[in-house]
């Protein structure tokens, strides 16, 4: 009998992170209420915005084409919420725990996560898109407009599904990871995404023209529909960085105080 003892080769990087991944997408594959409901609530509210309010707002009928930017935002914000539930049920059950006695760096759990909520907020952002064009959204893009806006909205998602994913890694359990996250959802409605800032009260219009959300919708506007971006491009571009960097270090450090160093 050999007594040298061989030791379990961890597994890569590109191994682990892609077996969590498609953990996470047969996870949402099997929820069908939250995926439903990704895409529904953000329909139900560009259908009452355009139907209910949009009138009043705007009576020449051109409303859908303002609120469509927003409501594809407020899509994407809503579904990485759920992330935040995702995260905090594995860090909360235990299974964390048994991914650490494994070769693979357990972290790459949240990557899993991140990775399909990507994926299925595209597309119920292409299902909002769709019925946006339905109800009468006419955008004036050609093709490196729409790719443009397509990457303002993945890094937009990226962004805020790590911020989302942290969240879930320094809440106590998944109803609270629901909670705060529910909070965050709130930030589009003090923003451009319904009615421009300068009908707004004064006080609040400081708030909603230097917002994380403002620029990023006025950028995907301005790409749609065929108007300057000026400077809300690069404003967008700086905070979605910014927002996405400070969420991945927050996961790093809160991950290695709940979850162990791997």
């Amino acid at each position: 009998m050999n007594n040298s003892q061989s030791t379990a080769q961890p597994a890569s990087f590109v191994t682990t992170n892609a077996v969590f991944i498609g953990r996470s997408i047969r996870h949402s594959l099997r929820n069908v209420e939250s995926l439903m409901m990704a895409i529904i609530l953000p329909i139900m509210l560009m259908l009452m915005f355009t139907y209910v309010f949009g009138g009043a707002i705007d009576p020449s009928g051109d409303y859908v084409n303002y609120v469509v930017p927003g409501i594809i935002l407020l899509c994407a914000g809503f579904g990485s919420s759920s992330t935040a539930v995702d995260v905090a049920t594995d860090m909360s059950n235990g299974i964390i725990d048994r991914f650490r006695t494994m070769p693979i760096r357990s972290v790459s759990v949240v990557t899993g996560h991140v990775v399909a909520s990507l994926a299925r907020n595209l597309l119920a952002t292409c299902i909002v898109i769709g019925v946006a064009l339905l109800v009468g959204f006419r955008p004036d893009a050609g093709i490196a407009e729409w790719l443009g806006a397509l990457g303002i909205v993945v890094l937009f998602i990226l962004a805020f599904t790590w911020l989302f994913a942290a969240i879930g890694i320094v809440t106590g359990s998944p109803s609270a990871a629901s909670g705060y996250g529910f909070i965050l959802l709130f930030v589009p409605y003090l923003s451009s995404a319904f009615v421009p800032t300068s009908t707004m009260p004064s006080w609040l219009q400081g708030v909603a023209e230097h917002q994380p959300i403002t620029p990023v919708i006025e950028t995907i506007r301005a790409l749609l529909t065929g108007t300057p971006v000026d400077d809300n491009g690069w404003w967008a571009l700086l905070w979605c960085s910014v927002i996405l960097a400070g969420a991945l270090a927050w996961c790093a450090i809160a991950f290695r105080r709940r979850g162990g160093r791997r």
